[in-house]
């Protein structure tokens, strides 16, 4: 089985509620179509009923499965501006503000719906920036316990490929921290360790990427990713992690013995950190073009509730995925 198809058969085998925001997106509804008909979720698309139901049907998708809300006529609209308000009173939040915010954005009264227990997770991006996404899930949700930051991630899926996991890797970051620093690249590596493992259902060999090996080259970006390395391995000393690697020494068996001789990751790696977004969202987009892979994301780690990016550039089959990896997140 395919990454995605064991993906999905764990969705199936405990179903959750998954919120989908973005009504107005064909996509999102070509999506839903397909989500209910395999099974992999009980969803809730919010917006206006009727609306929903007449793209669906010149669209020619069934949607009648999913729960439709409408935010403005929702019975629990008082319920959750009276939540909004108690979690951002310090920030000065009125109950008019908060009444405005969750009539007037999806993805507001979507995060609120997680927070109050009333779904176990959403997905959207599809036609809004991952700012749009992300802002209420960390004013709403915040980050987990244990967590230093939130960062994002892709499950990438290369064809016949005997790298990596079968073909399965990690990236991150790709889509989420411009630049982190020393303690942030850390805190990275243990997120998508984590992810990996949750995920993949395997043991995760992390690389920190650099245009370095071992000290090949000298530069503050090389030292970043020397210091992100120790950081890591003093916090997580049980964690197959290594650095700084160069690509082709962290996936090539023989480069990486020839680089890094010795490295336990080095040739094997399956969990790839990139130095920053440049870099990673690069890295991605190229492995997903070029080698015509799947790629997952961007996914969210470190939030307290699992929340989900998209591509704007995704396919229905690409959300389909996501909402179910957004399920087995709320799995666990």
């Amino acid at each position: 089985m395919s990454f995605i198809d064991q993906i999905k058969a764990k969705a199936k085998s405990s179903k959750k509620v998954i919120v989908l925001p973005e009504s107005e997106d064909m996509r999102t509804l070509e999506a839903a179509d397909a989500v209910l008909k395999e099974g992999i979720a009980e969803l809730v698309l919010l917006g206006k009923e009727e609306k929903i139901l007449e793209d669906a049907k010149k669209g020619g998708f069934d949607v009648t499965g999913a729960k439709i809300i409408d935010p403005e006529k929702s019975e629990k609209l008082d319920t959750y501006v009276a939540g909004l308000v108690e979690l951002r009173k310090s920030k000065g939040m009125t109950e008019d503000e908060a009444r405005k915010i969750l009539t007037s954005s999806n993805t507001y009264f979507g995060v609120m719906m997680i927070k109050m227990k009333d779904a176990d997770g959403l997905v959207s991006g599809a036609c809004h920036s991952t700012a749009d996404t992300l802002r209420p899930s960390l004013q709403i949700l915040k980050t987990k316990p244990g967590t230093k930051l939130v960062s994002s991630f892709f499950i990438v899926e290369v064809p016949n490929c005997d790298m990596g996991e079968n073909g399965t890797f990690v990236f991150s970051d790709c889509g989420l921290n411009q630049n982190p620093n020393a303690e942030e690249l850390a805190a990275i590596a243990k997120s998508s360790a984590e992810s990996f493992k949750a995920l993949v259902q395997a043991e995760p060999k992390v690389a920190m990427l650099s245009y370095s090996t071992m000290g090949s080259a000298k530069h503050d970006d090389v030292t970043k990713v020397q210091e992100a390395t120790k950081i890591a391995k003093a916090e997580n000393p049980e964690l197959a992690l290594d650095g700084e690697l160069q690509l082709d020494a962290a996936l090539v068996a023989s480069v990486g013995e020839f680089k890094a001789p010795g490295s336990k990751v080095a040739g094997h790696a399956n969990t790839l950190i990139f130095p920053n977004l440049d870099a990673g969202n690069i890295g991605y987009k190229l492995v997903q073009r070029l080698a015509k892979a799947e790629a997952y994301g961007p996914l969210t780690q470190g939030i307290a509730g699992p929340v989900n990016d998209l591509s704007r550039g995704c396919s229905a089959s690409d959300i389909v995925g996501v909402v179910a990896i957004t399920a087995v997140q709320a799995q666990m």
